[in-house]
């Protein structure tokens, strides 16, 4: 087994720390303010208890799930994470590993390669949108993205301007010049090998480049970009349905926690929503998704497919989100970790992790299939959901 396999997530993050210059390690790592919800994301799950069995088990499990019309063999894809600075090969190497694990990949709109490469990678590519700009730039980033194969599209919306970081978060520098080399030198000397992988790729990080999602004929920077959505006036309920209406194929609202939302999404004629957070990312203090998931899916889990996106780090905590109602779930920072570590093989690798995981919680519980999974498998201690949005 090669040096550069892993047994867990928690290695996978120990290593990137190794690989990667403290302050893109800290970008990854950092949430909002004191963090409170990005640790909630993942110490929620540990609260949640399995009731397994001993005889009678499946000799064999069904893994596989849809997700907007997409077959995955595994109830796990990929998230939309931003510019993937972390390897040279960035959301390509994600979306290539997410393909030989037989997933889905989403791709940023803040990515840092072009969609035609990643949906080359894998064909099962989902966009993320942001509600940015016109609604004519939108039209064209979504025929963009559309001719290039995208097969669905990721609305965010679990992510306003967030103004306090108290810890962690650096700033990040729109390309590494020399002013920018020397002054983060320090930290690049003692960890070389991420230097020389970009290096070797004959290039260097560059946020100044045109963004990959928008239009030919008006490609703003990633920090163009932005600025343009931090200065568009949040959508109404009726553009998210005109949106919707112009996509025209299968699509997911980022970011829903309340029960209300999750019926005004199905209302609007979105195929998915997520539970999400944006990882912890957005106002510290929200729950963590899995508290909020289940209200959701009682709610809406029959009329739309339902998936989780927030501190999950093992394939046990896939399988209490489903037990609680969710179709799947989409992996941020633990992709990223592996990514970080090991480039496409660590991604893959994380995929391996998440895989065997479920399928050993699976074979545990006595089922044969994710579909069988309930909350009847699930000790729950009382006080642990938060039921929000629920009398709208």
């Amino acid at each position: 087994m090669s040096n550069d396999w892993f047994e867990s997530i928690a290695v996978a993050e120990q290593r990137s720390a190794k690989r990667l210059p403290k302050s893109v390690h800290a970008a990854l790592h950092a949430g909002a303010e004191r963090g409170q919800t990005r640790a909630d994301n993942c110490d929620a799950f540990s609260e949640l208890q399995f009731a397994p069995r001993i005889a009678g088990l499946s000799a064999s499990r069904d893994l596989s799930v849809e997700v907007m019309g997409q077959h995955l063999d595994i109830p796990v894809l990929i998230s939309p994470t931003g510019v993937q600075a972390v390897h040279p090969r960035a959301e390509v190497a994600s979306a290539a590993a997410a393909a030989a694990r037989g997933t889905a990949m989403g791709l940023s709109s803040f990515g840092s390669k072009p969609i035609a490469e990643v949906v080359a990678a894998n064909p099962k590519t989902f966009i993320q949108l942001y509600w940015s700009g016109t609604r004519e730039d939108m039209v064209i980033r979504m025929d963009r993205a559309r001719d290039a194969g995208a097969v669905g599209a990721i609305v965010t919306l679990d992510w306003s301007f967030v103004h306090s970081r108290d810890w962690g978060s650096p700033t990040i520098p729109e390309k590494i010049d020399i002013r920018t080399m020397l002054k983060h030198a320090p930290e690049t000397i003692v960890r070389p090998r991420w230097l020389l992988d970009w290096l070797r790729a004959g290039e260097l990080p560059d946020l100044s480049v045109p963004n990959m999602a928008v239009s030919p004929d008006h490609m703003p920077t990633f920090f163009e970009s932005y600025g343009e959505w931090m200065m568009t006036p949040p959508p109404s309920w009726s553009d998210l349905e005109w949106l919707r209406e112009e996509w025209g194929g299968p699509m997911m609202i980022k970011g829903v926690m309340r029960v209300d939302d999750a019926k005004r999404a199905v209302d609007a004629g979105m195929h998915a929503i997520s539970v999400s957070n944006h990882g912890g990312n957005n106002i510290d203090g929200t729950p963590a998704t899995i508290r909020a998931l289940p209200a959701i899916a009682e709610a809406v889990g029959g009329e739309i497919d339902v998936v989780l996106d927030g501190g999950i780090r093992r394939g046990s905590d896939v399988v209490k989100a489903l037990a609680f109602g969710a179709r799947a779930v989409m992996l941020g920072r633990a992709a990223l970790w592996g990514l970080a570590a090991n480039g496409q093989a660590g991604v893959e690798n994380v995929l391996d992790i998440m895989r065997d995981g479920v399928d050993s919680a699976l074979r545990a519980l006595g089922h044969s299939s994710v579909a069988q999974l309930s909350p009847d498998d699930l000790l729950i201690p009382e006080g642990f959901r938060r039921d929000l949005g629920v009398d709208s």
